[in-house]
């Protein structure tokens, strides 16, 4: 259960995260595949060379056939010399990665609960926020136990205009609504705090698909 702290840094009450989760049999791969999912999908696949058929020039042989001691060259933009095409370059391509929307959810979920133990619940704190205030947004975060530099993950229930403002300049500091959780940041933060209200938005949210996680349960013991 992780303790609440009020915005001086002090224990308050207990929150409960009751998400449902994957089996640890199969969380971790479940986790892996969901987080190349979102990787791949951020390519953009733009990367585009040029083969010896599409580069320009090369219509003349460099030199005769015969007679210079040279190995045989047919064009100047041949792979071997300079200004020429490339071998098994990259195309334009799409790498998009499917993933159903339920296997998604129970990652997400997995991730949440599974970094439980660097988890930092902290009391809603915009009204301590009466302006943009950045040293007082990182002063907090000492006072809730978080490392100068660590890369930290901020969930709050929506982004307050004050508190966005105040933590831009933080480096390392990433700041994201409750309702647009995503793998990768979960996963990458070494600290993740969380205000109640957004405990409450995430149970709200993402809680909505427990009950269609029988069905993986009971696809993976029938794999068993």
């Amino acid at each position: 259960m992780p303790i609440v702290k009020d915005w001086t840094g002090k224990d308050i009450d207990e929150v409960t995260l009751d998400l449902r989760v994957a089996k640890e049999a199969s969380a971790k791969g479940l986790v892996h595949r969901a987080l190349v999912r979102q990787l791949a999908n951020a390519r953009q696949g733009t990367a585009c060379t040029k083969t010896r058929a599409e580069v320009r020039g090369g219509g003349r042989k460099p030199f005769r056939q015969k007679g210079t001691g040279r190995a045989r060259q047919g064009s100047t933009r041949s792979p071997l010399t300079r200004g020429g095409g490339v071998i098994f370059g990259p195309k334009p391509r799409d790498y998009d990665t499917k993933m159903n929307r339920k296997e998604r959810r129970l990652a997400l979920r997995t991730a949440l609960v599974g970094r439980g133990a660097d988890l930092i619940v902290v009391e809603d704190f915009a009204v301590n926020l009466a302006q943009p205030k950045t040293k007082e947004l990182c002063q907090a975060l000492t006072r809730w136990g978080v490392e100068t530099g660590s890369k930290v993950l901020l969930i709050t229930e929506r982004k307050d205009e004050n508190i966005i403002l105040s933590a831009r300049n933080i480096q390392n500091l990433q700041l994201i609504a409750a309702d647009q959780l995503n793998i990768f940041d979960i996963v990458n933060a070494t600290k993740i705090v969380v205000t109640r209200s957004a405990i409450a938005k995430i149970h709200e949210v993402y809680a909505g698909d427990q009950k269609l996680v029988t069905e993986f349960t009971t696809t993976d013991e029938a794999a068993e």
